[in-house]
């Protein structure tokens, strides 16, 4: 198997547009293209639902002919809010077995178009149907499992606050230093308190934005400057009542697992990390599922600061799904888009993580149900 270098990225900004999904995939896939001098001989688009949100279907022929490099195989992949990730992954797939050399991906979402209801029960239909029927959305879910978390780990109610407002108000002050972010402002411990409740305990600040916004990545067989060291991803049960526990992401760990092994990397040898933290408890509970921290204890890290830009893990330097925004089929390559800005130090002083060399990127699809993990 060949090794896999990443090549030139572009990302637009994020955030609510009046540009259609078009415009939004033009600007991101242009702007790697002309950056880059390889010759494109494979295109992989990655995008939840372009057929509801913007009534477009053939996604994988549009964007070729949008960015005129018709003629190549392109393909579209889709794992719900993980689709991002999921065209790197087979993206590194295809070039380390040989089938292609340059592989473009581009992944995209415009959610804004749409009344929030609506977008609501769309993001909701990756839920198992009959929890869906019973009136279960991705928030009440989220909750659930943060309430599972709490109880399995004797976390009283106080404490959870405590860690929840701390990685909300951690990753919208990385997200006021991040120019491509959605949200660019700060918020303090008293706007988290006054948030209301989304679905107890999450409030609205414990919850990701609905976006939209475009990405785009080469992958090469030629040596750059970045490689792709380990891959992973996992499955797990659509019904959250089918699962040994509600408390973690088995899924999360099976696919760090791999990626670990391919990388022939531990936890303790990544310098900062992108986690999916659609919600904040989430990045709590798969930072230890991620290995970082001991199970039920990553509150003692995050509250001492180490997950902060200036910690020794940094975590969601960029703003995270929080801050940085959350158009959820771009999201997965964003992440590892925005650890290679870390990584070739194209992030302003503010921003820029101590540590640089190695990076790992975390991305949920659907309620834990197809996870990726890639070490950098």
């Amino acid at each position: 198997m060949r090794e896999v270098f990443i090549d030139k990225v572009s990302m637009t900004k994020f955030g609510r547009f009046e540009s259609e999904i078009r415009d939004l995939i033009i600007n991101a896939g242009r702007g790697c293209l002309k950056e880059s001098e390889k010759k494109i001989d494979c295109l992989l688009i990655g995008s939840m639902n372009p057929e509801e949100f913007n009534d477009n279907s053939n996604l994988s022929t549009l964007v070729a002919d949008y960015l005129d490099i018709q003629g190549i195989p392109s393909f579209r992949i889709e794992t719900a809010s993980s689709s991002g990730a999921a065209i790197f992954n087979m993206g590194c797939n295809l070039v380390a077995s040989g089938a292609y050399n340059n592989v473009l991906l581009v992944a995209a979402e415009k959610m804004s178009g749409l009344e929030t209801q609506r977008v609501t029960k769309i993001l909701a239909k990756v839920i198992e149907e009959n929890e869906r029927k019973s009136g279960a959305s991705m928030p009440s879910l989220a909750a659930m499992v943060t309430m599972a978390y709490k109880l399995k780990h004797r976390i009283n109610k106080e404490l959870l606050n405590e860690l929840m407002k701390s990685i909300a108000i951690k990753n919208h002050f990385n997200g006021s230093l991040n120019p491509l972010a959605h949200f660019q402002k700060e918020i303090s411990e008293e706007d988290y308190e006054k948030s209301r409740i989304i679905s107890n305990p999450l409030n609205m600040y414990d919850c990701s934005p609905i976006s939209d916004g475009a990405t785009a990545l080469i992958l090469t067989s030629e040596n750059s400057d970045i490689r792709v060291t380990g891959c992973g991803q996992a499955t797990d049960t659509v019904s959250l009542k089918n699962r040994q526990s509600l408390s973690h992401f088995a899924a999360t760990r099976l696919a760090a697992k791999k990626a670990y092994s391919m990388s022939t990397l531990s936890p303790k040898d990544i310098d900062f990390a992108e986690i999916h933290d659609a919600f904040t408890s989430f990045e709590a509970i798969n930072a230890e599922d991620l290995g970082f921290f001991n199970e039920g204890e990553s509150y003692m890290s995050i509250l001492k600061g180490v997950t902060r830009i200036d910690g020794s893990l940094p975590i969601n330097a960029s703003g995270g799904l929080k801050s940085r925004g959350h158009p959820v089929g771009a999201t997965g390559l964003a992440q590892i888009i925005d650890c290679v800005f870390q990584m070739r130090n194209l992030v302003s002083e503010d921003r820029q993580v101590g540590k640089n060399n190695t990076a790992l990127c975390h991305s949920i699809g659907g309620m834990g149900n197809n996870i990726f993990v890639n070490i950098l």
